[in-house]
């Protein structure tokens, strides 16, 4: 098979334990592209989290997209136009906010390029705050500050914790959103409908790639269905086990050993294709 896109997560996929893109994954993915194959990131974070990493391996550079949100939004990154967008309901942000009070959550959501902390932040914001590089704002009169759709709120908590309420609000919320776990500690809430395998599907059809020839690199819960939908579905080795099983393939190498590297070694070789930049990039 020919594949013609490869699409990557972020934390935990083309970053290693310290957030940061290595040398090696950083050069392969380039060449990767060079060689006019495209590279998608498709990602929980906020965009604002996700246009360093997309900058690190170049992706502005041949027009490549990115999935933010876990696909609540597209954006075309040469210019930052979003093509694509899902906000909530507007009732439900401060629903899932009373839900953080009663079962002892944290709550924020995002706003321009802050975090917007409707519970006093915890340690879980704060990774979240290192990953997604915005800064938390918190106000004690919280909706007060709010006054637009949001594309998803964050449920933050000891990861025993998650899994103990995630069922429950599960539950709840199955009818008006989409919710899973990005980290053991994080709880996504995201628009009805919205997943990394939709969002991905309405992005092939824009550029006329079939499914087939794509491969898709994760490591969590929330790139469960993008490893599924994908030609190739491929789980970090430090991936989570539900991942792995999903998965076509397991690399070899953990994301602090370049296991992006590996995948782009194994399903795209090292040889040049002949199409020319102008017939990939439209």
């Amino acid at each position: 098979m020919d594949y013609q896109l490869l699409v990557l997560d972020v934390d935990g996929t083309a970053t290693n334990s310290a957030k940061q893109v290595t040398e090696k994954t950083r050069d392969a993915v380039i060449r990767l592209q060079e060689r006019g194959v495209r590279v998608v990131i498709a990602s929980g974070r906020a965009p604002n989290g996700v246009y360093p990493v997309a900058e690190a391996l170049e992706l502005p550079r041949f027009g490549s997209h990115i999935l933010a949100f876990n696909g609540a939004k597209i954006i075309r990154l040469k210019n930052r136009v979003c093509l694509y967008e899902r906000t909530l309901p507007t009732y439900i942000p401060e629903e899932l906010w009373r839900d953080s009070q009663k079962y002892h959550l944290g709550f924020l959501t995002y706003k321009d390029d802050i975090l917007a902390a409707g519970t006093k932040p915890d340690q879980y914001m704060a990774l979240e705050s290192e990953i997604s590089a915005m800064p938390i704002e918190y106000h004690r009169n919280f909706w007060e500050t709010m006054d637009d759709a949001v594309n998803g709120c964050l449920l933050t908590g000891r990861p025993s914790h998650i899994r103990e309420v995630e069922p429950i609000l599960r539950e709840k919320y199955e009818q008006e959103v989409e919710m899973f776990r990005s980290e053991p500690c994080f709880l996504e809430v995201v628009p009805k409908d919205v997943d990394k395998a939709r969002s991905l599907k309405r992005l092939l059809k824009r550029l006329n790639i079939p499914r087939e020839a794509v491969v898709c690199c994760g490591d969590s819960f929330n790139d469960i269905t993008m490893i599924q939908y994908a030609g190739v579905g491929v789980a970090m080795a430090n991936a989570q086990e539900e991942l792995k099983q999903a998965a076509d393939y397991v690399t070899q190498r953990d994301n602090d050993h370049d296991g992006v590297a590996e995948v782009i070694e194994k399903f795209f070789g090292n040889g040049s294709r002949t199409d020319p930049i102008s017939k990939i990039y439209h």
